[in-house]
């Protein structure tokens, strides 16, 4: 389904339970982009969320599926816009950082324009959540390139090139990995600009689990470096297997030249085996490496056959929001 919102920007919102806030967020980006349709995306809330969205004038869908990235999956598909702005609901982010993204990255041409989190207070950040988001922001940046400082922000802007050309496989809070690493995988054009980041209002509550959703997030890490970076994991694989069995093997080799024969018989096959897996482990990586090289090839010719589009940004953008009262 298409909304024939071609050539305009589109304020996206994804949203579980934020009823306290939804409000303000929506009459806040309607503000500041004035010709923008703001959608908003309800994740099954049982609370006063849609109401609340309806009445401060978004354009409301239901996602039944439950989990962010299903909600994003839906956004990408049903929406067609020439930029999109995706921002949190709820009511952290500030509506005119939005509106610097979007100059952005419409004057320099860019796919991806990251919102780094600053903070106003220590409040801002749930404990674990800073140091998590540092920990696998990290370990992307170090396997997949040093371009996003905070993977995990809740305010990104994309052109219609990155939205029609991510796949989405991810479905809960780990879909904001998915989308850093898809940029960083195609050689996106991409850029990062500071954004001040508010407490919560009261009434409002994060949904992001620092247990349950960081072990997805790893996990989801993983999926990708088997997939985008097979040679790491299975050149790893291989060097681990090669020093052990080349350890084991030493041994054995110097009581053979001592007694010319060889006196660990078990020992002496376990090592042979694990210095056959080491050499499959690298065949399999060099293979699937190409693999890999000619799917990145295909996704970067979809990619490149996506129109890039270009807009009067003094239509598009005004002035800052007036306070929304449920």
């Amino acid at each position: 389904m298409s909304d024939g919102t071609e050539g305009a920007i589109a304020i996206l919102i994804p949203c579980y339970n934020e009823a306290a806030t939804i409000g303000l967020v929506v009459t806040g980006f309607a503000r500041a982009f004035p010709t923008a349709r703001v959608y908003v995306y309800d994740n099954n809330s049982t609370d006063e969320t849609v109401e609340n969205a309806r009445r401060a004038g978004a354009i409301v869908r239901r996602e039944p599926m439950q989990g962010k990235g299903y909600v994003i999956r839906r956004m990408f598909a049903d929406i067609d816009a020439d930029v999109y702005v995706m921002v949190d609901g709820d009511a952290t982010y500030d509506a005119q950082s939005a509106v610097a993204m979007v100059r952005r990255l419409v004057e320099n041409g860019l796919d991806l324009v990251n919102g780094y989190r600053c903070a106003d207070s220590g409040a801002a950040y749930r404990r674990g959540h800073e140091l998590g988001n540092r920990l696998l922001t990290m370990t992307v940046s170090t396997i997949f390139g040093h371009r996003i400082r905070d993977m995990l922000s809740g305010l990104k802007v994309f052109s219609r090139r990155f939205v029609k050309s991510f796949p989405c496989i991810a479905t809960g809070f780990e879909i904001e990995t998915e989308m850093t690493v898809h940029a960083l995988e195609l050689a996106m054009t991409i850029d990062e600009l500071p954004v001040p980041y508010a407490s919560r209002i009261p009434g409002s509550y994060s949904k992001l689990n620092t247990f349950r959703d960081g072990v997805r997030i790893g996990r989801l890490i993983f999926r990708l470096v088997r997939a985008e970076r097979p040679m790491i994991l299975f050149g790893t694989g291989f060097l681990i297997l090669a020093s052990v069995s080349s350890l084991f093997g030493l041994r054995i080799y110097r009581e053979w030249r001592a007694t010319g024969l060889v006196l660990r018989m078990p020992t002496a096959v376990l090592t042979t085996g694990m210095m056959l897996l080491a050499f499959l482990s690298a065949a399999c990586g060099i293979i699937l490496e190409t693999v890999t090289l000619g799917r990145r090839e295909a996704k970067r010719m979809q990619y490149l056959g996506i129109a890039s589009a270009r807009h009067d940004l003094d239509a598009e953008c005004a002035r800052p929001a007036s306070i929304y009262v449920p």
